[in-house]
């Protein structure tokens, strides 16, 4: 073992406390969390009964993203089956709403060699796929020991990621290297992974791209939207912590009469803290769990649904992205995009970096700098029935001429 994968695995056995206390206080809001534990150290009871083809997907975006990969690697390859990892209940969940039984699911154990010499012998996996930046060094060192192909595909990297990446440049540079290849999103991303010491890259596109709202969404759409009623609506989406007052405020100083405000917080374990802070605030709202219509005095419905981001889209006018009002690097558009709605963003979107400024090129989305400057694109976007139907026609032109990553990447792998 390498001086700095040594250190690296030394490191990671002193954090074993803390991941487990992480897991302990996560618990309490999401039980999910205590679930599967063993999974975490490379213990299963799940057995595949063919050969399996193996991606991993972190979380909830991930494991969306990987959506038309799956669909096209079962076409592929229907003699395996694919085995999904996550890291997180909620992209575990995501994966079962996706592709309910159609694909094996648990969770990747922690980077521990000997959790990951479990997994590897368990599975027995004939190719490997990891999702965006998921890089982990023993994982990558033992499956590239035992003669596993192991891609890094729709990889992206940030300029600040990059950065703390290059602070460990040996480690990681022996990682990627060991890696079989690698697929880019963009040529900047290609570029940071091979200064960082990636030697296989190409550049393929986004997945997001190839995403398809699926027909159900659709359908739950006009439900939502039927229960909304003729009144114009407004989505906050995948909203981050801090961005909802900030959401409220805008949609106070636009003063849309009649507006409906749809607000859906990122991650699942702040729905019962929005809430709150719609109580205190003395804000009439509704919680879409209810599964009623918008009464007429209801201002905002809070979005505490899984797994329904298409239907929000579907159902409303106008979508602000979050994650991007505060410097936290932006959620993805492209769904938005792709259903035709008319786009708002903040000005921190590095983690979509590429994406985001392509889709204000376009004409199909718009950034804002503050919450003063939402609320004036809120009041201007309500009042041009025009400008709306403009920009959501640019969005769906924007996601047709980009895709065609799935396929790329499905030329890529090799086993």
């Amino acid at each position: 073992m390498s001086m700095a994968r040594c250190a690296y695995t030394l490191l990671s056995y002193l954090l074993l406390p803390y991941a487990l206390l992480h897991l302990v206080v996560r618990g309490r809001k999401q039980p999910a969390y205590l679930r599967h534990v063993g999974e975490r150290f490379g213990f299963y009871a799940l057995t595949p009964a063919k050969a399996v083809i193996w991606l991993h997907a972190v979380s909830v975006g991930e494991t969306r993203a990987a959506q038309p990969l799956v669909k096209a690697l079962r076409k592929a390859y229907p003699e395996h089956q694919i085995l999904l990892t996550h890291m997180t209940p909620t992209g575990r969940e995501t994966g079962e709403q996706l592709f309910g039984e159609g694909v094996l699911r648990c969770y990747l154990p922690y980077d521990f060699p000997q959790a990951v010499k479990r997994f590897l012998l368990h599975f027995k996996p004939v190719a490997g796929v990891l999702l965006e930046t998921e890089i982990w060094f023993n994982l990558i060192h033992l499956c590239k020991r035992a003669n596993i192909p192991l891609y890094l595909v729709n990889a992206r990297l940030s300029e600040k990621s990059a950065a703390r990446y290059s602070a460990f440049r040996n480690l990681v540079g022996a990682g990627l290297k060991e890696l079989t290849a690698v697929a880019a999103q963009t040529e900047s991303d290609a570029e940071r992974l091979r200064a960082l010491g990636a030697n296989t890259v190409q550049v393929t596109g986004n997945l997001k791209f190839d995403i398809r709202p699926p027909f159900f969404a659709l359908e739950l759409g006009r439900e939502l939207r039927s229960n909304f009623g003729a009144r114009p609506v407004f989505l906050a989406a995948s909203t981050r912590v801090g961005e909802e007052e900030l959401v409220l405020q805008a949609v106070s100083a636009a003063n849309i009469s009649g507006l409906l405000s749809v607000i859906v917080p990122r991650h699942p374990q702040r729905f019962d803290e929005v809430a709150a802070l719609l109580e205190r605030r003395g804000i009439r709202f509704q919680r879409r769990s209810e599964e009623k219509a918008a009464a007429n005095d209801t201002q905002v419905v809070l979005g505490d649904s899984m797994g329904e981001m298409f239907a929000y889209y579907a159902a409303c006018d106008v979508a602000f992205v979050g994650g991007s009002l505060l410097p936290l690097g932006g959620q993805n558009l492209l769904e938005a995009c792709a259903m035709g709605k008319p786009v708002l963003i903040g000005p921190h979107t590095f983690n979509f970096a590429d994406a985001s400024e392509l889709a204000v090129q376009a004409g199909a989305a718009e950034r804002v700098q503050d919450a003063a400057a939402l609320g004036l694109a809120l009041k201007i976007l309500f009042a041009d029935e025009q400008k709306r139907k403009k920009m959501g026609e640019a969005g769906r032109a924007f996601c047709a001429a980009h895709q065609g990553a799935t396929q790329k990447i499905l030329n890529l792998i090799r086993f």
